[in-house]
């Protein structure tokens, strides 16, 4: 493919110091006092996506599209909406995701991919992706320009050859951006090498495992019986019956503990924490495994692993994350041709207050217990996870995420919760994110919000001044450490 020449651009592309402050001058003028004692704090970020394995390797980035593009599941489901409508995005040669580098068949060429994300640069206004975006490539990268159809080629060799340079190496950049720790999500079954890599390297505590058992807990799977075995193998517990399955799944609980593991995932349709008697678990893992289960009964064997989950975590000390209410895959046709994670989950309506009483009845007294929940319905923060945060010691509310993670959002949040919450019962920021790049942005944006909110009750006198500050550390660092202590046994 013939590479136009590039194109000469004067660097006047620059971040605006208030990007996401209050528009009111007054209340902006104490929301940047308090974004002042935040904005270099350390990031704890509990809660992601990227994969170990890449700072344990520590290897040069490929190129910009395969860094910033194709694994970002928000970029890549905008670019594809406007696939059939007229313009930039069409004409650049958008129409599934697989031109923009994901799945099988997929577009091979990285400059390609980048052009014709620079191309659809325009459908990002306004968005959570564009604040992102805008900071990683001027903060991270010093890029001269923003993406257009223009520029797309001297931000690929902008972007290609600051990637070539030392510093901008995976471990490098966790130094630059701050991070004192991160969590990964790991599958149940997995061996958990490239954590014990980063440990030999002085790297333990540092990048820690969180304990993600889903595809274990849904009996309703088409491959759930051909799980057992590599369970059964990583944890070196026969999992192919009722008592051993728990037992495996405890053994390899106490393989991420010692690992440094602070946490569990789950992230199942429906939060539902019923348990069933012995009997009936043994009798539906019994018709699970035979392929004899219905809908109905795969459900409730999953409500039931939910609460072993929360008393295992009573009995283990690994922090229950929770973020129920989603519809994976929507689009099934396009999963089964270009695979998960590619932009088709869809948030439903979801009932907490029922679903989560069993396990709280339970536990959540408990002083070995802590669960932190997620939702993207907002719509249930004040009616129901607010007052139930403010009620069990052992609950958490999760910070805004996934679709709910942008400016208003995070405003609204505040607004919703912190009447029933107060701040402290809330987990603070996770970044949720498998874009490495994007995590010092997305904390980045989180400050700037809460500074709003906490200069707006100052402004009304609701806060003293020395209150927002000292609850802005708190937002900011202090609650993202403190929601996920580590249990005993866990790697320094």
């Amino acid at each position: 493919m013939t590479v136009p020449p590039a194109v000469e651009v004067p660097r006047t592309w620059a971040l605006h110091p208030d990007r996401a402050l209050p528009s009111d001058p007054g209340v902006r003028d104490v929301a940047r006092e308090i974004l002042r004692t935040t904005q270099h704090l350390p990031i704890v970020s509990m809660h992601g996506h990227v994969d170990a394995a890449m700072l344990a390797d520590d290897e040069q980035f490929p190129d910009p599209a395969a860094l910033l593009v194709t694994p970002d599941h928000y970029l890549v489901r905008m670019l594809v909406s406007q696939a059939t409508a007229p313009g930039p995005i069409r004409d650049a040669g958008v129409h599934t995701v697989a031109d923009l580098g994901v799945g099988p068949g997929a577009e091979a060429d990285p400059r390609e991919i980048w052009r014709r994300f620079c191309a659809g640069w325009g459908a990002f206004r306004a968005t959570p992706t564009r604040f992102w975006l805008e900071h990683v490539l001027i903060d991270v990268f010093e890029a001269p320009a923003p993406p257009s159809t223009e520029t797309a080629d001297l931000l690929f060799d902008h972007l290609s050859e600051r990637l070539a340079q030392p510093e901008y190496r995976p471990r490098a950049l966790f130094e630059r951006f701050g991070i004192e720790v991160l969590a990964t999500t790991d599958p149940a079954t997995s061996s958990l090498d490239a954590h014990a890599r980063l440990a030999a390297d002085g790297w333990a505590g540092r990048v820690i495992p969180t304990f993600r058992p889903d595809p274990l807990l849904e009996p309703a799977r088409a491959d759930w019986a051909s799980l057992l075995p590599a369970l059964g193998e990583s944890s070196g517990v026969d999992a192919g019956h009722y008592d051993g399955f728990l037992d495996a799944l405890r053994e390899r609980r106490r393989a991420f503990v010692r690992a440094g593991a602070r946490a569990t995932d789950h992230g199942h349709l429906r939060p539902d924490t019923t348990p069933l008697a012995d009997a009936n678990a043994r009798r539906l893992f019994d018709d699970a495994r035979r392929g004899e289960i219905g809908s109905a009964a795969a459900a409730a064997f999953t409500a039931h692993m939910l609460f072993q989950m929360a008393e295992m975590s009573a009995e283990d000390g690994l922090v229950m994350q929770l973020h129920p209410g989603v519809v994976r895959d929507h689009d099934r046709g396009a999963a089964a041709r270009y695979g998960h994670d590619i932009g088709y989950d869809i948030p439903i309506a979801t009932e907490f207050t029922r679903a989560l009483r069993p396990a709280l009845e339970a536990f959540g007294h408990h002083p070995n217990f802590r669960m932190v929940v997620f939702t993207v319905d907002e719509t249930v923060y004040s009616r129901e996870l607010a007052p139930l945060a403010g009620a069990y010691p052992g609950l958490r509310l999760g910070a805004p995420w996934w679709f709910l993670d942008s400016p208003d959002a995070m405003r609204r949040f505040r607004e919703a919760t912190t009447d029933t919450a107060g701040f402290r019962n809330t987990s603070g920021f996770v970044d949720d994110t498998r874009a490495f790049c994007s995590i010092p942005a997305r904390h980045d944006l989180s400050r700037r919000a809460d500074a709003g909110y906490l200069a707006r009750l100052v402004a009304e006198h609701r806060l003293e001044m020395d209150e927002a500050l000292d609850t802005a550390a708190d937002l900011a660092y202090r609650l993202a450490r403190d929601s996920y202590p580590a249990p005993a046994g866990a790697a320094a």
